[in-house]
């Protein structure tokens, strides 16, 4: 479903990635890490249409990003680090808006998602940085996309709202998204990621069942192969 193949990126002389290469298939949620600078933004801009690449193929849904990015981004639910939406709608106005926009989606499902309650009618510029990302989720999921590309989505959640945005992830997922996770909590991953697919200085490092990763634990492993990659590659900048 989200395909990554062998992509390359260069912003001036800084290769940003080198020959990546990943896929989340139907059913399956993959957690995307890496330190700072691994190149996981620029492979998430790649993936949601933002950036071209130099070299290398994404698709969605076998839908070439760069050949049918319309077509492609039919397919897909993106949520980016820091959502940007109309302050002066309320939710329900916002998803309402998103639901006109792609001529698909349900509203009901919608408020469920963001889980606001009589807040989903207030603006939402009242809201706060929890209650903006589970408005932005909603937005990303309403239309019950085949495709979720989720950049940080957990961040500023309280622990029950966390709870609950986990829960529709993994009901997304029983219906068949795929599902692709930037983050850089460890924790979330080894709780709630089929896979794991790791970036160093641009290069896939590990890709790996989260069951299959041991007795150590994804930190040790994360540790283990950014100082392997350090070894290998020198000191690479990238983006």
């Amino acid at each position: 479903m989200i395909v990554v193949d062998a992509i390359e990126k260069r912003f001036g002389r800084t290769q940003a990635l080198a020959g990546v290469s990943f896929r989340v298939e139907p059913g399956e949620l993959v957690a995307l890490i890496g330190h700072n600078g691994a190149g996981k933004s620029t492979a998430l801009k790649i993936l949601t249409g933002q950036l071209l690449a130099d070299a290398g193929r994404a698709t969605l849904a076998d839908r070439d990003l760069a050949a049918e990015p319309a077509l492609a981004r039919e397919e897909l639910g993106y949520v980016p680090e820091d959502p940007q939406l109309y302050d002066y709608l309320t939710a329900r106005e916002f998803l309402e808006l998103v639901i006109d926009i792609r001529q698909a989606g349900e509203l009901s499902y919608g408020l469920e998602v963001a889980a606001l309650g009589d807040d989903a009618d207030r603006l939402i510029r009242e809201y706060s940085q929890g209650m903006r990302r589970r408005t932005a989720l909603a937005a990303a999921m309403v239309a019950k996309p085949n495709a979720l590309v989720l950049d940080e989505a957990l961040n500023g959640l309280d622990p029950p709202s966390a709870a609950r945005v986990k829960d529709q992830l993994r009901a997304a997922r029983a219906r068949g998204a795929a599902i692709l996770l930037s983050t850089h909590v460890l924790e979330t991953v080894e709780r709630l990621a089929d896979r794991v697919v790791m970036l160093a200085h641009g290069r896939v490092v590990a890709d790996e069942r989260v069951s299959d990763i041991g007795h150590a634990g994804l930190e040790e492993l994360f540790l283990e192969r950014i100082a392997l990659s350090m070894s290998l590659d020198g000191d690479n900048p990238t983006v």
